[in-house]
């Protein structure tokens, strides 16, 4: 006989699950969207990084110590509210998107410049005195080697940009955690609805755990 209490959570979170599942799709999108606008301005970081102009090797740096140094929702404050004593003024929608990519980059910046460095030096110089430009050696030689090895922290980045999407919404966006909490609003259970995002965070974070894995054997092998 399962007890009543354990009853009214299973209810509560089958109740709140169609809600959930329709909030589940923007808590994805924000991810991929941070991700997919992080990667170019990471790339434009880590070369900025690795530099021999002293001015980008220090603002680079100062950028990547900033955003890894500072809570994620201090920065989204600083943006959605801040922006505004500027004259700017931005939506949930760019706030929210803005903050993470802005944050992933300079997580993913490290990531990449790592992974341009782990190849051989040799490489390079060998493309180059085959005549390729350093713009051509980076694209067609280092940049491929460098994208196998980082693969499994960018899978890594994007799966904690899911659980990261969670703080957007205290600027009102209605993403998954933001959707539980409307449902608590009306039902006053607050475990049910929580257990039930709690659930699909875990299910969207495996779903990408596993095609991260596929990604990683598939490359893995030869040729």
């Amino acid at each position: 006989m399962i007890p009543e209490p354990l009853q009214a959570v299973g209810r509560s979170a089958w109740e709140a699950l169609p809600t959930l599942l329709a909030a589940a799709p923007i808590t994805l999108g924000y991810a991929l969207a941070a991700m997919l606008f992080g990667l170019p301005l990471a790339l434009l970081v880590a070369l900025a990084r690795l530099s021999r102009a002293r001015p980008l090797r220090w603002v680079s740096g100062v950028y990547v110590s900033f955003m890894r140094g500072t809570p994620l929702l201090v920065q989204i404050f600083m943006l959605y509210y801040g922006l505004p004593a500027f004259g700017i003024s931005v939506s949930p929608l760019v706030g929210g998107v803005l903050a993470l990519t802005l944050n992933a980059a300079a997580y993913l910046s490290e990531t990449m410049r790592a992974s341009i460095l782990s190849v051989p030096r040799g490489q390079r110089e060998a493309a180059l005195s085959l005549g390729l430009t350093p713009r051509q050696t980076l694209r067609l030689i280092v940049l491929p080697q460098a994208a196998r090895v980082a693969l499994p922290s960018l899978g890594n980045t994007l799966i904690g940009l899911v659980k990261d999407t969670s703080l957007v919404s205290v600027i009102t966006v209605v993403e998954l955690l933001r959707s539980a909490q409307l449902v608590i609003a009306r039902t006053f259970e607050p475990f049910g609805p929580y257990l039930a995002a709690a659930l699909i965070y875990w299910a969207i974070s495996s779903a990408l755990a596993w095609v991260q894995r596929r990604l990683e054997v598939r490359l893995s092998r030869p040729g």
